[in-house]
């Protein structure tokens, strides 16, 4: 017998290792490639719809980005904007989706494409134009177009490994293998900020609504600043002392939230309770590789209307090029009313006992 997949949602021409929800236009998108060496393997940003059909989700490719030679590594979503890590460097994308009017798709057919990717659906009238790519499809159109791009890494092999936007998208940190953070205005890009975090590569940071940045680094240690000043660093034997004598790597840092999602260097996938760490879903090496991002799709936009029935999706990538779907079913709960009917009824069972045992007790 072979083993046990997730469903697969889309097979990308490339090794995926990025991947972004937006729930408002239903958009999955995820990005790769096979870099600079001249192996055949193209690199881009792929825009995929998300659909409810017959009653179960899947995705289409809706757009095709070319990012030539740099494959993206690493993703943060604010609004229609994309920060993209790419290499040593930062590109910001701005996309657009809308609704196609009369016969504009018909008139597009006319166009070639530089571009077609795989399983895009019939109909699909692609169009280019100087400013950006514009691909029209069954009624939906998206333009991307390359903002700013800035170097954001400048160790003896740079790589820019994380990207995200504080909380009002006016700003966006990056950090890579050289140990610095470096913060950047949105959308010019100009660097507000600049420090040394870390001994070593940083592996993941977040931006708080009070200014705060956290984070963690190869150097077993995990941060929080104000601005570049070290406010306390967080120490895994205060919270093991059992484990005092092995030493932990923090891998990761992300915002609180109902589920946490696991992606494994063996492709297996797992949604968590946030709160209790209690398993709820675990597909043993689904990706048979190593997964390299994992996204819930958001419980705001048009999440619910994807979701249907299911309590939450979890989406995976890795190097097989492969994006899975994984769905929790909605768990059975019992009602509040039923609770408190029920509860009535003990109380009321109860009485009528005593009142048995001990005539006259009422």
């Amino acid at each position: 017998m072979g083993r046990r997949r997730a469903p697969e949602l889309y097979r990308a021409p490339f090794p995926l290792y990025a991947l972004q929800v937006d729930p408002s236009a239903g958009l999955l998108i995820a990005a790769g490639g096979g870099g600079a060496a001249k192996t055949g393997i193209k690199n881009g940003v792929h825009f995929l719809q998300l659909e409810r059909i017959n009653g179960r989700l899947s995705a289409s490719l809706v757009h095709s980005h070319d990012t030539e030679t740099r494959a993206t590594m690493n993703l943060a979503l604010a609004g229609d904007i994309l920060a993209a890590g790419q290499d040593a460097h930062c590109q910001l994308l701005h996309f657009q989706a809308h609704q196609q009017k009369g016969n504009k798709a018909e008139k597009a057919g006319k166009t070639g494409s530089k571009e077609q990717g795989p399983r895009q659906r019939k109909g699909a009238v692609p169009a280019e134009k100087k400013c950006g790519v514009e691909t029209q499809q069954e009624g939906l159109e998206l333009r991307v177009e390359n903002l700013q791009v800035v170097q954001t890494d400048f160790s003896p092999d740079p790589l820019q490994k994380v990207v995200c936007f504080n909380h009002d998208n006016t700003l966006l940190a990056t950090g890579g293998t050289d140990g610095y953070v470096r913060v950047w205005k949105v959308p010019s890009l100009e660097k507000v900020l600049e420090f040394k975090a870390h001994e070593g590569e940083i592996e993941d940071l977040a931006l708080g609504p009070d200014g705060k940045l956290v984070t963690v680094g190869w150097d077993l240690k995990a941060s929080v600043w104000q601005k570049d000043q070290l406010v306390t660093q967080l120490h895994w034997q205060e919270n093991g002392p059992t484990f005092s004598s092995t030493p932990y790597r923090y891998q990761a840092c992300s915002e609180s939230g109902t589920f946490l999602g696991l992606g494994t260097v063996t492709g297996s996938v797992a949604i968590y309770i946030a709160f209790s760490l209690q398993c709820l879903y675990y597909m043993r090496e689904s990706h048979g590789i190593v997964v390299t991002d994992v996204a819930f799709l958001p419980e705001k936009g048009r999440g619910p209307e994807l979701l249907g029935s299911h309590e939450t999706a979890l989406f995976s990538v890795a190097v097989d090029s492969r994006c899975q779907l994984h769905l929790l079913p909605s768990r059975r709960s019992v009602p509040v009313w039923l609770l408190l009917l029920a509860c009535v009824g003990l109380i009321v069972v109860t009485i009528l006992l005593l009142q048995s045992a001990f005539p006259g007790f009422l």
